[in-house]
């Protein structure tokens, strides 16, 4: 699991397998998919049903369309007005010298700050 004695290993180890996990879960979920469809449910009364309910087209249109105005009204918010939810707080220019007045660090960073504020 770990990949090695040093850091650099592992981590490499450990980010190939976040990396690809996420697509063996989804190829192992189209295959389950495909099992079902093929073989079917199994019914642990074993009472067999043999009506058939298809998932009519018209649902799978409207999910679709849902899908793409959604898609289309996000990607519209991002490529036309991407500061219109940002906090005005981040628009200024940076000064690295000067810490704003309303940053402050959590309680147990204070005796930190406290000490960098010194310098």
């Amino acid at each position: 699991i770990w990949g090695g004695f040093s850091v650099d290993a592992t981590l490499s180890l450990f980010f190939a397998f976040h990396f690809l996990l996420p697509f063996i879960i989804a190829a192992l979920a189209v295959l389950h998919l495909l099992f079902l469809h093929e073989t079917g449910s199994n019914n642990p009364l074993g009472i067999n049903s043999h009506s058939e309910n298809h998932l009519p087209p018209y649902f799978k249109y409207k999910d679709a369309l849902g899908y793409f105005i959604f898609l289309l009204s996000l990607m519209t918010l991002t490529l036309f007005s991407p500061d219109l939810l940002g906090n005005p707080n981040n628009y200024p220019l940076a000064n690295p010298l000067n810490t704003p007045p309303h940053i402050k660090p959590e309680w147990y960073f204070l005796f930190s700050y406290t000490i960098l504020r010194s310098i």
